[in-house]
């Protein structure tokens, strides 16, 4: 009896505690000091460090904190989808730093933060359905480690204040290796998948490891080594336009720091123009090397010797063996070493091979070239390993590219190979056939 009555006592508890209202935070919290308002309005020009701490908290005029007690009570009482939007990254993030974070996208002005929210939840509505692609094969429809040899991009580490630091490489970027194998849509899914799942769960974990951590950014730094005019060609440009839009718009004020190194003349002298239509505050986030000795002082700045990469000056792994491992540790047990080949097809291309004794390969093809190539693989005396096999997309323009596997009947061993591709189309036309070589231990 007394079991009963306990039970009914605290299930009443619980539902006394459901009516409850959300234990609000004081607001005058996150209003500047007093010793921080000047007496008299000034025109005098404002410091950098009160750009970069304009709109956080602890840093609001009354006026802002009117404005974030508005904001505060439109999210608690719409709910559901609008509020999902608001704490994309859950509510681990705290009510303060989230909610400045869409305040400051949009300079405080509510109706126009209320209406970006509109739009970001819109614009999450298919990715949500999907439970933002938690399989990023799925996504892309191959192996994100192919993808990212295309286009090597890794987080890595953290920076001294706690925000993951992302490094990506443009200047390596393959822009019709990334169409043999996945498309637009299927690009733009991966970065749902990164946004909503890697990223945000290494926010989640150093929050968890670290409580007092609460500006949920991110380092970003932009390798430009290798990049030239003509890798920023519309299908590069397209890419860059999509995930900028998402992140600008679902994701706001998140990038911490960007450190862009090894800039190319031809980006410095056009940087100078972009830099001048910035917003003060985002401009102010962004700093440009001409190379990677020159940005040293900046990167250790921000991140310390033990998490920044070798590559980059510091003591933790090169960036380069940290994607070799990631994809190798994608890849099917055993596997040593992967070789990727764009063959830009005219007329004729090759690509050798050489392996140890106790090696074997397997060789697959993608291509969306409607037209094709014949394929075949000789060994050192020039001798058909396999049979000419022909490689050609068989879906429609904006289908998943089509992937053929040469070694069909299993995987190969030999010393020395050679795979050879005679294109099927006139020699005014050029097509494209991303050659994937996975070598295993036998």
């Amino acid at each position: 009896m007394d079991s009963k009555n306990d039970y009914d006592s605290t299930l009443q508890e619980e539902k006394e505690e459901e009516k409850k209202e959300p234990e609000l935070l004081d607001v005058s919290t996150l209003l500047k000091s007093v010793n921080d308002i000047p007496s008299s309005p000034s025109k005098k020009k404002k410091t950098k460090d009160e750009i970069m701490n304009w709109g956080f908290p602890g840093h609001l005029t009354k006026a802002e904190g009117d404005i974030y007690v508005q904001f505060r009570d439109i999210v608690n009482s719409r709910g559901g989808k609008f509020k999902d939007t608001v704490y994309s990254f859950t509510e681990t993030e705290g009510e303060a730093h989230t909610l400045t974070r869409w305040l400051r996208a949009r300079k405080y002005v509510l109706a126009d933060v209320v209406t970006m929210i509109e739009e970001a939840t819109e614009c999450r509505e298919a990715p949500s359905r999907n439970g933002y692609y938690p399989d990023p094969k799925e996504a892309l429809g191959v192996d994100s480690s192919l993808f990212i040899s295309q286009y090597p991009q890794l987080y890595s580490g953290f920076a001294k204040s706690g925000c993951p630091v992302f490094y990506t490489k443009p200047g390596r970027l393959d822009i019709e290796g990334i169409e043999c194998i996945t498309t637009l849509d299927g690009i733009i899914k991966y970065h749902w998948h990164v946004m909503q799942h890697d990223y945000q769960q290494r926010l989640l974990k150093y929050k968890d490891e670290n409580p007092t951590f609460k500006r949920f950014e991110c380092v970003t730094v932009m390798d430009l080594d290798h990049l030239t005019v003509s890798k920023l060609g519309s299908s590069t440009l397209e890419i860059i336009k999509e995930q900028s839009k998402i992140d600008s718009l679902c994701f706001p004020e998140t990038m911490n720091k960007m450190v862009i190194l090894n800039a190319p003349r031809f980006f410095s002298v056009t940087w100078k123009l972009i830099k001048g239509w910035l917003d003060p505050r985002t401009a102010n986030k962004i700093e440009l090397f001409s190379s990677t000795t020159a940005a040293q002082t900046k990167l250790r700045e921000l991140i310390a010797d033990d998490q920044l990469p070798s590559d980059y000056g510091g003591s933790a792994e090169d960036t380069n063996k940290t994607l070799e491992d990631n994809a190798l540790n994608e890849g099917e047990d055993g596997m040593v070493r992967m070789i990727t080949e764009v063959m830009r097809l005219r007329s004729t291309s090759s690509l050798k091979i050489n392996m140890k004794v106790d090696e074997e390969l397997q060789v697959e093809v993608y291509t969306n070239g409607p037209t094709g190539g014949i394929f075949s693989i000789t060994d050192e005396r020039k001798n058909a390993v396999v049979p000419k096999t022909k490689v050609v997309h068989i879906g429609g323009e904006n289908a998943q590219p089509t992937k053929v596997k040469l070694t069909s009947k299993g995987r190969i061993s030999y010393p020395s190979l050679k795979i050879r591709a005679e294109s099927e189309s006139t020699r005014l036309s050029v097509e494209s056939f991303l050659v994937i070589a996975k070598i295993y231990k036998r």
